[in-house]
């Protein structure tokens, strides 16, 4: 990997670009996840520059690079602004920080919440069942416990009296989403905050998703209902710029409604002979390419910028839920309020993983999503402006596919397998198990011996080329199919067992 003499720039950059040839398209509005393309022409070129500009730039000691904080106050400043906070409004005092992401943003909202209750020996936090994993990423980091509450099957939405009846004297938070992520509809927010506030408790607002979007739609005539910090009861909100912010990641923020409910957030140390650590974040040292790189998208865009984009998004969404609706077999999980667009099956001939394999063989990168408590299988769609130039051609693609999904048939799991999904536990899922069953399905050689990850020689380059590891097959559908089956436990074990597999060093 490290080569004697080191290699000319042209060189690495084509490695980079030769790698990079393998990955899902990031541009061109048909990868429907994972990625947020406004289709700015100059926009790219602009992000990097400015990323060029900050990279080098250490956000551990703002004292010593004051142009990192200022982009970050400007960036915090942006976002209160946007959700309800700021001079004249109800939260006048609102702060917040800048974080790498919406997950680290949700498990500093947890983090303040529970060291700000340091009476609390075992803390609990109330979530849905639809809010982000985060929340349980963050429950398992922090060692609090996570009260699930189920949702509506056909609002897919909690039941205000269901998060007030999960409320114990322990819980030192309430969460909800505005959006979910997996069906894009918006909590009852101010029923849940008004429900955490007469408990004593915080509520957490995950705004990650569509946080920097639902004011635009708002103003464009979508009627979008009361979820930031306007709402009374509310104590923190996050949002995630490389998401409809459009800034390239990973960049979010986390609001708190004043400076006391954030000061528990911090982590300070100074028993010991270096210099004294205070973070308002995980991360020590950051980097400040991302956070200069959001600065310029902002700036770059602008308020009318944003309002377009959201508005070509929002005309996006409506012309992909109607080309659902127009085939038979497919109906939505729910009508469209945001920038999603999910759908299910409700034809047992119509295989919804045999129909997501079909699309992406037509170009169209969708995210199937797996059985949960009574909710079927799904399709969700993320929708970005990106789509907008494409979505006449997404209908005939999607009535393509799914004659060929029928025509190809449902899934036939062999019994044995199926049984095996159905009866194991996570702790009889070793290594060994899930490389043979991984080799089973085609997933692909599993070691250096066999091939994986040695590289390809290349006598200009004085050493092997890297290649990935194991290559996932082209098409996932019994792969679905299998974890569809298996319980949510197993489910985990499988992937994280599949995961360790992929990741392993490039001898």
């Amino acid at each position: 990997m490290i080569d004697e003499k080191g290699l000319g720039a042209d060189d690495v950059l084509a490695e980079i670009r030769a790698l990079r040839a393998l990955d899902r398209p990031t541009h061109g509005g048909r990868l429907f996840a994972y990625v947020y393309d406004p289709a700015v022409p100059g926009l790219d070129e602009l992000t990097a520059a400015a990323h060029a500009q900050s990279a080098h730039v250490n956000g551990l000691d703002p004292t010593a690079f004051p142009s990192l904080l200022a982009m970050e106050n400007a960036l915090v400043a942006a976002a209160a602004r946007l959700l309800g906070g700021g001079p004249g409004s109800t939260a006048p005092d609102v702060v917040g920080s800048v974080t790498s992401g919406g997950t680290e943003s949700l498990i500093l909202a947890v983090k303040a919440a529970r060291d700000a209750r340091p009476e609390i020996a075992n803390p609990r936090i109330v979530v849905p069942v639809s809010a982000h994993a985060a929340f349980a990423k963050a429950a398992h980091l922090l060692r609090v416990t996570l009260d699930t509450v189920p949702v509506d099957p056909v609002t897919l939405r909690p039941a205000v009296a269901d998060v007030a009846a999960a409320v114990r004297p322990e819980t030192v938070l309430v969460a909800c989403s505005a959006p979910s992520y997996a069906h894009g509809v918006v909590d009852p927010v101010a029923g849940i905050a008004a429900v955490a506030a007469a408990a004593g408790t915080r509520c957490h607002v995950d705004a990650c998703f569509g946080g920097w979007t639902l004011p635009y739609l708002r103003r464009l005539g979508v009627p979008v209902p009361p979820f930031d910090l306007s709402v009374d009861g509310v104590t923190s909100i996050s949002v995630d710029l490389h998401k409809y912010a459009y800034a390239p990641k990973g960049v979010s923020v986390l609001l708190h409604r004043d400076a006391s409910l954030r000061a528990a957030q911090y982590f300070a140390y100074a028993d010991w002979p270096g210099y004294t650590m205070v973070n308002p974040v995980l991360a020590s040292t950051r980097s400040g390419g991302p956070i200069a790189a959001a600065y310029a998208t902002l700036r770059h865009l602008g308020d009318a910028g944003y309002l377009r984009l959201a508005a070509a998004t929002r005309d996006a969404v409506t012309a992909l839920a109607g080309a659902v609706r127009d085939v038979d077999g497919l109906r939505l999980m729910a009508e469209p309020e945001s920038t999603v667009v999910c759908f299910t099956s409700t034809d047992p001939d119509l295989d919804l993983f045999v129909l997501v394999d079909e699309l992406t063989a037509r170009g169209w990168h969708t995210q199937p999503q797996l059985r949960h408590a009574g909710l079927p299988p799904s399709v969700h769609l993320t929708v970005t402006a990106s789509v907008a130039p494409r979505v006449a051609e997404f209908g005939p693609a999607l009535a393509d596919a799914v004659a060929a999904a029928r025509a190809a048939g449902p899934v036939r799991l062999p019994p044995e397998l199926r049984a095996l999904a159905t009866s194991l536990t996570p702790d009889a899922l070793t290594p060994e198990t899930v490389a043979a069953l991984a080799a089973g399905l085609g997933l692909g050689a599993t070691t250096p011996t066999s091939g994986s990850g040695a590289g390809t020689p290349d006598p200009s380059l004085g050493e092997a080329t890297p290649e990935p590891g194991p290559p996932t097959p082209e098409r996932m559908a019994v792969v679905n199919t299998l974890l569809d089956a298996a319980a949510p436990a197993v489910r985990e074990r499988l992937l994280v067992e599949f995961v360790s597999l992929l990741q392993r060093p490039a001898w």
